[in-house]
């Protein structure tokens, strides 16, 4: 089964049972940067802390750094985005991810907010 929580920072994360996320920008912040024009992802391998910066998404308009929702060691990069940053306006929680993750501490996703607990967030932005 897997569940999705989000940061402050508009990052999600998507776990399965397997101990592993997927990690990505939310919608708002894909929304917020405008069209991508391109991503820096972590190396393979890397161990990353939650809460440190991690990646950088670039676009026409400015560049932001995604900070790790939970701490671990990167297994996968999207390497698509490489080519095709515009994935991640177009699908940012689907096609559009940007790392998958081993978690090392499963506790840590309970600092996160859920889908209903983000969107009061969101809200409360306005």
């Amino acid at each position: 089964m897997s569940t999705i929580k989000f940061t402050e920072d508009h990052e999600w994360i998507r776990t399965e049972d397997n101990n592993e996320g997927l990690v990505g920008i939310t919608d708002y912040a894909q929304e917020q940067l405008g069209e991508l024009v391109y991503i820096e992802l972590p190396e393979e391998g890397a161990e990353i802390t939650q809460g440190e910066d991690c990646a950088v998404v670039e676009s026409v308009k400015a560049a932001g750094d995604v900070r790790s929702p939970v701490s671990g060691t990167v297994v996968a990069v999207n390497e698509s985005l490489a080519d095709s940053p515009e994935t991640t306006n177009e699908d940012p929680m689907g096609e559009g991810w940007l790392y998958r993750i081993r978690l090392s501490d499963e506790s840590e996703l309970d600092s996160l907010m859920d889908e209903a607990d983000y969107r009061a967030y969101l809200n409360s932005l306005e």
